[in-house]
């Protein structure tokens, strides 16, 4: 374990490369150059897009090598630090390996720094709910909680200032593991599915990516698994230090299961009820697994009695299944963190009544199968728009009964004739959702540019 100004002291004289100039990175940039260290800031936005972040980097004495050809000649640097939406299977990056270049991440420096216990979080779908969840448990029992990652706010800033007592919080995704030598001292697998084949292009791939997230573990840290996801169960198998499983469909021996109407906990000390369920306000089965993966997460370290408070007050995390608001008795929910198949299969588990869903965005090259076999089940008029429209189209029809389910299915040109079109359709005690079973690249910066658009639209409603 060493300080930030002794890990800076060992990159003196040394040539480096920060690759993106977004929201992780920027931090980790001025930390280099406040050291006088000689930086080079590689991104590929032309400088029209990013002219006011570069003239302040710039003013601070990095160099900038923007626009298409970012990467070139990165294998002359020492120390290269990748952002974490450029695979490190790049070509460029490849090349600068064998020519002895060192690459790491902002992400893999603050796990080398950080002075205090860290508890992350990974998993194809419910990371960020189940990591606000420990977290809020956390401060509930009194603790000095850092929460960040990919949930949005890098903590490398936040080292210095960290004790041993702290603890840190971090949701982590397959493109920031991918490259990770450490391990969390408690690591959270929630589940895994088929997800970001456009980046990792194979499924073994991505799942190979994930495991980085117990596989450094030592004997006395903790892993947990979704038991009920067939992937994780069979890789608890594989983790060296302890191991915890959870369970929303099966009373499992030891782990933490659902047991006359509560989740219940057993381990060496006994079995005990941590949490009625009637004290979960989020709603969807699938919030009930992200609360089993959180109290599996803080046992031993939060009392019952904090993780019960804490489930009183949650209302849940923006974008993810959020009241956005009831005109003429139509309900309109935004799920705009529903970027994969799975997890708008869990926005629809969450409703007891058939919804209104506008769905389709960027292509990750992720089958529909399931998804249009799910719609024709759930679904009484879906509407569709973004680059997968068609695929998804083609799904729904394709499944078994969409021709006599009565499904309405309709094609728009954006989002804001999407929300026209779903207000045009809805009748009163209808719920209309988006969730749209793809990541938002195709017309948005994020998922999260685009659940504000969409509650933008639906409040204006008339």
């Amino acid at each position: 374990m060493s300080t930030m100004s002794e890990y800076l002291e060992t990159l003196r004289g040394k040539s480096i490369a920060v690759i993106g100039m977004g929201v992780s990175n920027t931090p980790l940039i001025r930390t280099l150059l406040r050291a006088e260290l000689r930086v080079t800031v590689c991104d590929k936005s032309p400088r029209e897009r990013v002219a006011e972040q570069a003239a302040e980097l710039e003013s601070l004495g990095a160099k900038l090598r923007l626009g298409p050809d970012y990467l070139a000649k990165i294998h002359r640097f020492d120390m290269i630090f990748r952002t974490p939406g450029l695979s490190p299977n790049t070509p460029e990056l490849q090349k600068a390996l064998e020519q002895g270049s060192i690459l790491t991440s902002e992400m893999e420096l603050f796990f080398q720094l950080c002075p205090c216990k860290i508890i992350g979080v990974t998993g194809s779908d419910g990371k960020t709910t189940t990591t606000t969840l420990i977290s809020e448990f956390l401060k509930e029992a009194g603790r000095n909680v850092y929460l960040g990652g990919n949930i949005g706010r890098p903590l490398l800033p936040d080292v210095d200032g960290m004790t041993s007592d702290d603890v840190a919080v971090v949701e982590l995704s397959s493109f920031q593991l991918m490259t990770m030598d450490r391990s969390p001292n408690v690591a959270v697998f929630t589940n895994l599915s088929p997800n970001h084949l456009d980046y990792h292009h194979t499924m073994e791939e991505y799942t190979g990516a994930k495991l980085n997230i117990f596989c450094h573990q030592g004997p006395q840290d903790r892993a947990i698994f979704n038991f009920d996801n067939d992937i994780t169960r069979s890789l608890a198998k594989t983790a060296v230090g302890r191991t915890m499983l959870f369970s929303r469909k099966q009373r499992l021996e030891e782990g933490v299961y659902l047991r006359d109407g509560a989740i219940w906990l057993t381990n060496d000390m006994g079995s005990r009820e941590v949490l009625p369920l009637d004290n979960i306000h989020i709603p969807g089965l699938h919030n009930i697994e992200n609360y089993m993966a959180a109290i599996a997460a803080v046992d031993g370290i939060v009392p019952d009695k904090c993780v019960r408070a804490v489930a009183q007050r949650f209302t849940g995390v923006e974008h993810r299944i959020e009241l956005v608001r009831e005109l003429n008795g139509v309900k309109y929910y935004n799920d705009s963190i529903g970027t994969s198949p799975t997890r708008t299969m869990a926005c629809l588990d969450s409703f007891d009544q058939k919804l209104i869903l506008i769905a389709g965005g960027y292509d990750k090259g992720v089958p529909f199968t399931q998804l249009g076999i799910e719609i024709v089940k759930k679904v009484k008029a879906l509407i569709l728009t973004g680059d997968t429209a068609p695929a998804i189209k083609k799904a729904v029809e394709n499944a078994e009964s969409c021709a006599e389910s009565g499904l309405r299915l309709l094609e728009t040109e954006d989002l804001t004739a999407a929300v026209a079109a779903a207000r045009d359709i809805a009748q009163e005690g209808d719920v209309v959702v988006l969730s749209p079973a793809c990541a938002a690249f195709d017309r948005f910066k994020n998922f999260m540019e685009r659940g504000k658009v969409f509650k933008q639209l639906v409040n204006h409603l008339e």
